[in-house]
């Protein structure tokens, strides 16, 4: 009798315990958490006292100053059509390149902003895409990239900044796109895809047109350049070439040699050296997070990176004078926030505090990752998010969430509509699907011409390791995602009917054939991987494409569905989401169509991502809740 006493008082406890904290839970609203700001960029200022940044704190992209030594922010921009996202500010004044499109048509053009607030488009060619590269050494000019001349390919040409006359300094007739041009004008690397995992990686002599392969003849491996050294001397790249995963390399321009530089155990995302070539700074994608090392090449040394606490060093960007850094550091529970560290004084200053000050960063949660096997016992590296309300005496619904690409990752990073679904007692595992990045080359591979298939399995086979954890109801299973993850939501309510009990498909394909037809031109370079990866539309791979179409055999679709498109999408077209929801509707099964008339493929305006995500969780509530 003691015992049993004894154990109904600690069941009691722990209950006790458990409603304890679900009360100090606090749960916020969707436009609480969209009062976050996004800080992107951090650009120094020519005396260093100031970031440029891109920060969406009035509710679309502008651009603002931080000044280096945390005192204030300083508003320098206050539009409210469209999306501003700095680029520079110029090397001896406080004017200021930046990039817009227009409605999200990703037709970026370069404007410039004077000190006396007058904006210039200095790419005004009404279909041009331009892209700003960086400054040249002597400072009076800037190299960018532009389709003016035929919208198929980028040119990469020279303006100054004193009359901004501009002038092609190489017109690229090579089928590939510009990655990189040495500080010398004499040498321009070229990415030709193959592949979306395969590609040639070419340096051409500009004053010559004389190419020279790095790759190999019928390359079977993934190259990039990442950057010519100061001294125009070398070019650091990336490749797998006889390995699974990606490494750094260098090529020497005179004799044309390559050497391994850095190799690890997961991908080298990208690499680049600081103004004057002191810093070579190499970010790694270490198991869904990044992994950011320094070293001085001067003295062969790592540089010892501060600790910060609650963050990860996800980016960093060196001043001109090589004295200080911008750091860029955030987590999957904590919005990026900007840092300035000194090299000499070892001084750490926080710029700017993203979150909302109503938030209580202890109600969020952190991302874990996890690994399960799928059909074929291929292991699925996911991110599993855990509501803190959930127990085995609380069961929560679980989503299945399905990263873009194809080819993309989920990884450890802030996203405002996880954390609101979690908080509010939504599961989320976040699915890296065979043909995800990140976990090698022969992962990579495994989806191609499979899509809708192998890969939609490795997402149905998250529901087995769900029914593993006693706090997960395996019975209210959802799926989520957007650009490809949308397609796979489709895919998955089209030929995999029973699996989940609710799709929210966001920007996402569903008819291959008009999709992969209406390729925008700026893509010509990337068309022939996109038909090698998932099949060739005027060709016999239309049949295939037909079949794993969802648009096409939308009559199986028996589960509620939410769409949200947008009009101005030049990736996904919007007629695709307006057949495929009234297919559904004809159906009988409830569809929610939420449509933005100012957005392209994905969202740049707080007020449309405060409605758009704020209906997913009215969607759920009704209908998986």
């Amino acid at each position: 009798m003691i015992s049993i006493a004894l154990l109904c008082s600690c069941l009691f406890a722990c209950k006790n315990e458990k409603a304890q904290e679900e009360e100090t839970l606090t749960q916020y609203s969707i436009e609480e958490f969209y009062n976050n700001i996004n800080y992107s960029g951090g650009y120094f200022s020519h005396d260093e006292s100031k970031l440029l940044v891109s920060s969406n704190a009035t509710g679309i992209y502008n651009l603002y100053a931080l000044h280096t030594d945390g005192s204030r922010i300083d508003t320098l921009s206050n539009n409210e059509d469209e999306s501003w996202f700095a680029e520079s500010y110029f090397p001896n004044d406080d004017r200021i390149l930046f990039s817009a499109d227009k409605g999200g048509n990703e037709i970026s053009h370069i404007y410039l902003l004077d000190t006396d607030q007058n904006v210039t488009d200095l790419t005004p060619a009404e279909n041009e895409k331009a892209s700003f590269i960086g400054w040249s050494k002597d400072l009076k000019s800037f190299k960018y990239t532009s389709n003016k001349r035929d919208p198929q390919f980028f040119d990469i040409y020279e303006m100054d900044i004193e009359n901004f006359d501009s002038k092609m300094i190489f017109e690229n007739n090579t089928g590939g796109n510009p990655s990189g041009i040495s500080d010398d004008h004499k040498y321009v690397a070229i990415n030709k895809p193959i592949t979306t995992s395969i590609n040639e990686l070419i340096i051409v002599e500009v004053e010559t047109g004389e190419q020279t392969k790095i790759s190999p003849e019928n390359p079977t491996a993934s190259y990039g350049a990442q950057e010519f050294s100061a001294d125009n001397k070398s070019l650091l790249y990336t490749t797998n070439e006889g390995s699974q995963f990606t490494y750094l390399s260098k090529f020497d321009l005179a004799s044309g040699e390559s050497e391994k530089v850095v190799e690890t155990d997961w991908d080298v995302w990208y690499a680049n050296f600081s103004w004057e070539g002191t810093y070579r700074v190499m970010g790694i994608n270490e198991d869904a997070n990044t992994t950011v090392k320094i070293t001085n090449t001067k003295e062969s040394a790592e540089v010892e990176l501060p600790k910060i606490k609650g963050g990860n060093i996800n980016g960093v960007g060196i001043s001109k004078s090589e004295n200080k850094m911008r750091l860029s550091v955030g987590s999957s529970k904590s919005p990026t926030n900007i840092y300035v560290y000194d090299f000499e004084s070892k001084e750490l200053n926080k710029l700017t505090e993203s979150l909302n000050p109503e938030m209580d960063r202890e109600d969020l949660v952190e991302g874990e990752v996890v690994r399960y096997p799928s059909f074929d016992d291929l292991e699925i590296p996911s991110i599993l998010y855990r509501p803190h309300q959930a127990s085995a005496e609380n069961k929560v619904p679980v989503l299945v969430w399905v990263h873009g690409g194809p080819g993309g990752q989920t990884r450890l990073n802030y996203s405002p509509l996880i954390q609101y679904l979690v908080n509010h007692g939504y599961a989320i595992i976040g699915v890296n699907n065979r043909g995800s990045s990140g976990y090698g080359k022969t992962f990579n591979r495994l989806d191609d011409q499979k899509h809708g298939e192998d890969d939609l399995m490795d997402c149905i086979y998250a529901k087995d390791y769900l029914a593993t954890l006693d706090w997960a109801d395996t019975s209210r299973v959802g799926i989520i995602g957007g650009s490809y993850g949308g397609y796979m939501v489709m895919a998955a309510l089209a030929f995999q009917p029973d699996a989940f009990e609710v799709g929210v498909n966001i920007f996402g394909v569903t008819n291959w054939i008009r999709t992969l037809r209406s390729i925008p031109s700026w893509w010509e370079a990337q068309k022939t991987a996109l038909y090698e990866e998932l099949g060739n539309p005027n060709t016999d791979d239309s049949v295939r494409l037909y079949r794993i179409s969802p648009l096409f055999h939308a009559d199986k679709i028996t589960k509620p569905v939410m769409v949200l498109q947008g009009s101005n999408d030049p990736r996904v077209l919007q007629v695709e989401s307006d057949e495929m929801v009234q297919n559904v509707k004809d159906n009988g099964v409830p569809v929610e169509y939420v449509l933005f008339p100012d957005e392209g493929h994905g969202f740049r305006k707080k007020e449309n991502e405060i409605k758009g995500y704020g209906q997913i969780k009215v969607f759920l509530d009704e209908y998986l809740k």
